[in-house]
């Protein structure tokens, strides 16, 4: 039942289960996770790779997963027929407009373009003081190392600011990211523009 739930996790993780057997174990571990700590999940309502595997655990533990999906995915036979809520949306932009106002955190597993896109549009909107709901990456096999690495670059070129860089919740551990999210206090909304530079 959603009215038991302690919150809603939104999930961003890949459509293909990746090269690595730990990305597989990893998001379904996650899913055991979220029941575990009181999480209900929204995530994108595939029934393909990491994101079927997070759905299925959560699912196959009597949680609550949730999935938004744009209608040209119903039409290629991609969603998930066993979910607890499946909204069906016309764009791509509505569904993250959704899945953002279903979910009280955003955690982002291994995955590829659409991964990196959903995560940082949500976490700008978190350096915009446009929510104030925690955002983390779920390192599986060091998988963000090198992206973790850029970002320290950026906040080095100052384009990131050191508050903005912080915001990110980084394990390797389901249940200790989850922790974490339970102790997440935003940032002030200061500055976000170094006005210094302009």
């Amino acid at each position: 039942m959603t009215s038991e739930l302690r919150g809603k996790i939104c999930v961003f993780t890949g459509s293909s289960p990746g090269a690595h057997a730990e990305y597989m174990g990893a998001a379904r571990d996650f899913g055991r996770a979220l029941v575990a700590h009181g999480y209900g999940l929204v995530y994108g309502g595939a029934r393909v790779g990491l994101m079927a595997a997070v759905a299925d655990a959560v699912l196959n533990r009597g949680g609550y997963a949730a999935g938004v999906i744009p209608d040209f995915l119903v039409d290629r036979e991609i969603a998930h027929p066993r979910l607890s809520d499946l909204r069906v949306v016309s764009s791509m932009h509505e569904r993250k407009a959704l899945m953002a106002d279903m979910s009280d955190g955003f955690v982002a597993l291994p995955g590829g373009l659409g991964t990196l896109d959903e995560f940082f549009e949500a976490l700008t909107w978190a350096q915009l003081g446009l929510h104030a709901k925690p955002c983390g990456l779920l390192n599986v096999r060091d998988y963000f190392r090198r992206l973790l690495g850029f970002l320290d670059d950026a906040v080095d070129a100052r384009f990131i600011k050191p508050a903005y860089r912080a915001m990110i919740v980084v394990e390797q551990r389901p249940h200790v990211l989850l922790e974490k999210f339970a102790r997440y206090s935003a940032p002030e909304n200061g500055e976000w523009l170094d006005r210094g530079m302009t």
